[in-house]
Order: structure tokens, then sequence, then C-alpha cells
């Protein structure tokens, strides 16, 4: 059975990996395993990646009650809290040197996002209300300074300046408004109304369901477009895979947590919608392509971009059980991770990006500021969940 796999690869694999990646002398995790599992712990510390380890082991924890995990939760918030979190301009850095001082003082919306989700969880995990309290304030800081009348700028100086967006900008191109980065504060903000029940919280994910319908979702191609000018006109033809079928789900779980019929119908359209397509032109049988870029599919099958493809299916599946095909397509992108995504060189965990047929392209870190457990983890959490039922 697939869902005894994966909680198998959830205990004994993901989460003693990233356990043994805690920096007990400086605080939060080391931020750098090499290809060659090469540990160096003065490696910069991601913020994103402490953030997503910390709500990493606090869903683990609300998931397997096992009090361990909740004890590594509580070290990745501490760390957020003490290091991560600017005690004079408000906000998260982008990152830490080894030893906790900063080292990238810029303000970015998604990672702002990203501490929100995790400082949510944790409260759920641990029931400590400072760390709600914390969410609330970044929630705030991102509406009052990381916006225009538009919507969600990108990245910021350390005092909320606006400032050039390459971190979230590739494929050539320089984004002032990112699909991605309006993504995870919908999933962000999900997660803190869900704790929360802030009315406030709930207005704007209406709001920002209003501009995923109007202005990110492209009817016509079936996709969401990804990197936008200021008014959200599309500045490149990119279909990315990944990103749409974490959408599909994400925004249906969304609907759940906010409870508006109108929402759920508006909203379920889509997300069947993004997932059908997927299907159809990104899942060959066994995994998912990476994305297609002006007419050209890159090929590589990245760790991340497989493990949402089984949550995005199995969610499509729930939503009608006629989709047989979708049930099987995530069960089939299992037998590929497990064959080929799966390190199985003792003290490693998956490979970032393998090709087609499933060969590593070595020299891609087993864990840097954007490799992390948040997306193979969470879907061994999801799949958990909605496969226990």
């Amino acid at each position: 059975m697939m869902v005894d796999e994966i909680r198998k690869e959830l205990v004994n694999g993901i989460i003693p990996f990233w356990k043994n990646l805690r920096d007990d002398e400086y605080g939060g995790y080391y931020g750098l395993l090499d290809y060659d599992l090469n540990l160096d712990k003065k490696a910069e510390k991601g913020c994103i990646l402490n953030s997503r380890i910390t709500w990493f082991f606090a869903n683990a924890y609300l998931l397997l009650k096992d009090e361990r995990l909740l004890d590594e939760a509580k070290h990745g918030y501490e760390f957020l809290k003490n290091k991560c979190l600017d005690k004079e301009y408000g906000g998260i850095y982008w990152s830490l040197n080894y030893d906790g001082t900063p080292k990238d003082t810029t303000k970015h919306t998604y990672n702002q996002a990203f501490c929100i989700y995790a400082l949510s969880t944790y409260y759920a995990a641990s029931k400590d209300a400072e760390a709600l309290e914390l969410a609330v304030q970044l929630f705030e800081k991102i509406e009052t300074s990381c916006m225009d009348e538009a919507g969600y700028l990108e990245a910021f100086t350390r005092d909320f300046k606006p400032e050039s967006n390459e971190k979230l900008s590739e494929n050539g191109v320089l984004a002032d408004k990112t699909m991605n980065t309006l993504l995870h504060v919908f999933e962000a903000y999900t997660e803190l109304y869900r704790v929360s029940k802030e009315t406030k919280v709930k207005e704007r994910l209406m709001w920002i369901m209003d501009v995923f319908a109007d202005k990110v979702y492209n009817p016509k191609l079936h996709r969401q477009e990804v990197f936008f000018d200021k008014n959200y006109n599309s500045i490149i033809d990119l279909h990315s895979y990944g990103h749409d079928i974490e959408t599909a789900w994400l925004m249906d779980r969304g609907t759940e947590v906010l409870g508006d019929e109108t929402y759920t119908e508006r909203m379920g359209a889509i997300t069947r919608d993004l997932t059908s397509q997927i299907y159809k032109v990104a899942f060959d049988g066994h995994s998912l392509a990476n994305e297609c870029e002006k007419g050209v599919v890159n090929e590589h099958r990245v760790w991340w971009v497989q493990a949402e493809a089984i949550v995005g299916f199995l969610n499509g599946y729930e939503k009608d059980s006629q989709k047989k095909e979708y049930l099987e397509a995530a069960e089939s992108i299992w037998e590929f991770i497990k064959e080929h995504v799966m390190d199985k060189r003792e003290g490693s965990e998956w490979f970032w990006e393998v090709d087609k047929e499933g060969k590593p392209y070595e020299g891609r870190p087993i864990v840097e500021p954007w490799k992390c457990p948040y997306h193979n983890g969470r879907m061994c959490m999801e799949v958990i969940r909605r496969m226990s039922k």
C-alpha cells in the first residue's frame, strides 16, 4: 500500500534526516549538505529553510503526536523568534550567517509568508500564544509594507523600501509580481485563518482568490501565468507544471478552511481545470516534467514537483472519484520517487532532480536554502491524512 510506504519514508527517512541537521550551538538547522554529503556547518542559514523546517516538525507533531517532534519545532521556533525576525524594522531576514547574525537583510514578501506559515502551525501544535501574536504581526507587516494598489510586491530593503526582485525572478525576466509569492501568501493566510479565525485574514484570502481568478489564471490556456509586471500583465510564455498542480490543491484547501460556498464553486472550477491540464500535458505515465517555456518542455524531474503532483492528483481524485486516472498517476509518481528520487546513500535524503529516466543530476545539494522537507515531508503527511480516513 502506498500510504504504508509513505508513512515509513516519513518516520524512518525524512524525519531522522532533518533531526540530524539540528544546530544546538548556534540555533536553527545547518544550511548546506552538498551532493557528496559533506556537511558545511558554517554555511548561511536561509530563513525560508528554517521556517519550513519549523513548519515541518510542528505539522509532523500534529499528525504523529511524538513529543520529540514538538521539541524540534520549538527549537526551530526559538531560532525564528530570536534570530530571524528583525527586532528593529520588523519582518524576517532573507538569511543569516551560521552563527545567527544577519547575512542578507532583504525583506521578501515570500519569506514573510513562510514565517507566518511556520508560526501558525507551531501555535496549533504548542498553543504558545506568542507564536500566533508574531504571525499576526507579520500579517500586518505584509499588508502595510509589501503592497501597492494592484497587489503584493516582492523584494524590499531591510527597512521595507522596494528593491529589484532577482530572488524570485527566473527564466531571464525580472518580475514586479509573481504567481509564486501570491500563492504562498495565500497558503500562509489559509493556515493563519485556520488557527485564528481573524476576520481581516479571511477578507484577504477572498481578495487573493479574486486576483488568482481574474489575473493569474488563464482560462484559454488552462494554466496560471507566472511572472508579471506591476499591473499583472504576464511578461513571459511559461507554464510551471509544479506550481499549477500545487496551486490546485492549496486553493482547494483554502476554500475548505474558508467555508464560503461561492468561492468554493468559483475556485473549484479553476482547480479542476488546472489538474486536468497538468495530467494531459505534463504527466508521462510515471513522473512529471518541470515546465514549458515558449513551447519548449524542461524534462527535468524535480523533487518538489513530483511531491506536489502526488498531493495534487490525490486531491483531484478525492474531488471526483470517477477520475481513477488521478489516483493511478499519484501511485505511479510514488513508484518513480521510490526508485529514482530517493537517494539510497547512507545519510542522504532525496535528490534535487533527476532526468526523465531517473538518473540524478550530480552537483545539486541535498540541503541548501531552498532544499528542505516542506514539499516531500508535506506530501507524506497529506497522503497519510487523506488515505487513512
